[in-house]
């Protein structure tokens, strides 16, 4: 059975651009997500074994959303998406309960090692 994902960013064409390279690596993109109060609902509706969620979204940011996550489920694996020159925002995702991150521009193949990392 191949995982579930559910894809956070506040840009369309980042959440396509992701969502089209976990499916074609044979993920199932469950849903997506482009404010932060959103991913905390969506993760809870739908229960998918893997969040990608983008640092900077409208309304409640990213790492908020991890937080919130994490208290609903301590289990959740949640990958960060972040631009380049957010490394301290890393960080802070990090400890709030993100299992890894990638950076924007994305690589398809960077995408996919850090997603089996965090699936594990």
């Amino acid at each position: 059975m191949s995982h579930t994902v559910l894809v956070c960013d506040d840009a369309i064409f980042m959440r396509t651009m992701i969502s089209d390279i976990l499916a074609q690596a044979g993920f199932e993109v469950v849903g997506e997500a482009e404010t932060g109060s959103q991913a905390v609902d969506k993760y809870k509706q739908l229960k998918p074994d893997l969040v990608t969620m983008d640092i900077v979204m409208p309304d409640m940011g990213g790492i908020d959303a991890v937080r919130e996550i994490v208290k609903h489920d301590p289990d959740a694996k949640i990958l960060m998406c972040s631009a380049m020159g957010q490394q301290a925002l890393v960080v802070e995702a990090i400890q709030a309960g993100a299992k890894d991150f990638v950076v924007k521009p994305f690589q398809p193949s960077r995408v996919l090692e850090a997603v089996q990392r965090v699936l594990g």
